[in-house]
């Protein structure tokens, strides 16, 4: 918990919930521990939904859809998402929910290893939310960069590894010291980047916001 308690569980219990179908997916995902977004991130998505109201979305990580739901859900009409998810037991449950949702025409899902896959994509994406592998972030940031316009905007998700980040190397078990590495290189570029504004949130498992402000190598 990056936030006191207390405080996380009165502002999420003056959230304004979701849709049925949105509650029914969350409660699947808790009954089989996957894992989704938190709620305090689930309302920032919400409110950057209604402030961008983005035309193109792409998700790097969709696990069994749920974050794309919610983007399509609250995202303009007529926006579509792109979402790419590697790991194979999940894919089908997500072509499900996008089915059962009958979001299929909206949400494209590409299987297969996000680091080739983006190197694939051309076009602009002007809302991008990376939330795969953490200890791949780093690498995934420049052809994310690459498919962003001016303006667009790139929110990245559990950054802070449950405040593990602000530990010494050495105080972080010897599994996750890879992880823990990359991600701090990963918050140092994006806060670096001379076409990036960047700012890092403590809200769910932390979280970055950056704008790319302008175009260049």
């Amino acid at each position: 918990m990056i936030v006191d308690e207390r405080t996380v569980a009165f502002i999420n219990s003056l959230d304004s919930g979701n849709t049925p179908f949105l509650d029914e997916i969350e409660k699947e995902a808790k009954k089989t521990n996957v894992p989704i977004i938190r709620t305090e991130t689930q309302s920032l998505i919400k409110f950057l939904m209604a402030m961008k109201r983005p035309v193109s979305i792409l998700e790097v990580g969709c696990a069994i859809g749920f974050s794309a739901l919610l983007m399509s859900e609250y995202a303009p009409e007529g926006c579509r998402i792109t979402t790419i998810e590697k790991y194979e037991k999940r894919i089908p449950i997500a072509r499900e929910n996008f089915k059962r949702a009958g979001k299929e025409d909206r949400i494209t899902l590409l299987e297969g290893d996000a680091d080739e896959i983006l190197k694939t994509l051309d076009g602009e994406y002007d809302f991008i939310f990376m939330d795969a592998a953490k200890g791949q972030y780093i690498n995934f940031l420049p052809e994310v960069l690459r498919l962003m316009p001016e303006g667009g905007i790139l929110l990245s998700d559990n950054v802070l590894q449950d405040g593990e980040i602000i530990q010494s190397r050495y105080a972080v078990t010897r599994r996750n010291r890879t992880i823990h590495t990359r991600m701090r290189d990963y918050l140092y570029e994006l806060k670096h980047h001379p076409n990036l504004a960047t700012v890092i949130l403590p809200i769910g498992d932390g979280v970055t916001l950056s704008v790319k402000e302008r175009h260049g190598d």
